[in-house]
């Protein structure tokens, strides 16, 4: 009986067992679940911070590529700034001298025009001393023009009031209005830069046409 008892009792015991086995597996299934949960929320954050490390890396990095393209564009800046300064000195270095030595030029021109035309053939010493004034013009002019400096003469062109100053107007049959009519003073240029302007005369303008080609320059 007790045999028979024990084989009907043995059934349900394993059963127990078998569940009890079962339960223990699914505890230890959610315990490891739970930790690898753990772990990859772990690995997640640590890739969030990688990332927001490589971030500030590169944007350090940007801000260092662009202070270094700044600074190479302002070292270019400076050194292209240099370089015209020193082409500049070198050009109108005589600027001052230059403006000093028009007066002589000036005094030259009118000691010629002062002398009569028909003195200057009647009299053989006043002729040689006119031809070594001449000479002593030229000579003046072509170191002049040696360094840069150009005499300008304007006649019948347009005032330009960047290269002319007006000294009178006067009304002209068959000029246009602000048309050079007489030369006061020659101008010089230094290189590109005005040492001073020829003073002019320029017409007042009248009621016929304008000459055919002529155009009044507007331009400053």
């Amino acid at each position: 009986m007790e045999s028979e008892q024990k084989r009907k009792e043995e059934p349900g015991e394993r059963e127990d067992a078998r569940l009890e086995l079962e339960g223990e597996e699914t505890d230890e299934f959610v315990s490891a679940a739970a930790g690898e949960e753990t772990c990859a929320r772990g690995e997640l954050v640590a890739l969030r911070e990688a990332r927001a490390q490589i971030e500030a890396l590169q944007a350090e990095l940007d801000c260092t590529k662009d202070n270094a393209l700044r600074a190479l564009a302002e070292a270019d800046n400076t050194r292209k700034r240099a370089l015209r300064e020193r082409d500049d000195a070198g050009k109108y270095a005589v600027t001052g001298f230059a403006r000093d030595l028009l007066a002589v030029a000036d005094n030259f021109r009118r000691a010629m025009d002062s002398i009569p035309p028909e003195l200057r053939d009647a009299n053989e010493q006043i002729k040689n001393l006119i031809v070594g004034i001449e000479s002593v013009e030229r000579e003046m002019l072509a170191a002049f023009d040696k360094h840069g400096i150009k005499k300008l003469e304007p006649n019948d062109e347009m005032f330009n009031p960047n290269f002319h100053e007006v000294m009178f107007e006067a009304p002209v049959p068959g000029k246009m209005a602000g048309q050079i009519i007489q030369l006061i003073e020659p101008g010089y240029m230094l290189n590109d830069r005005l040492l001073r302007p020829a003073r002019v005369g320029v017409a007042r303008g009248d009621e016929g046409p304008p000459p055919e080609g002529s155009r009044l320059d507007t331009q400053a």
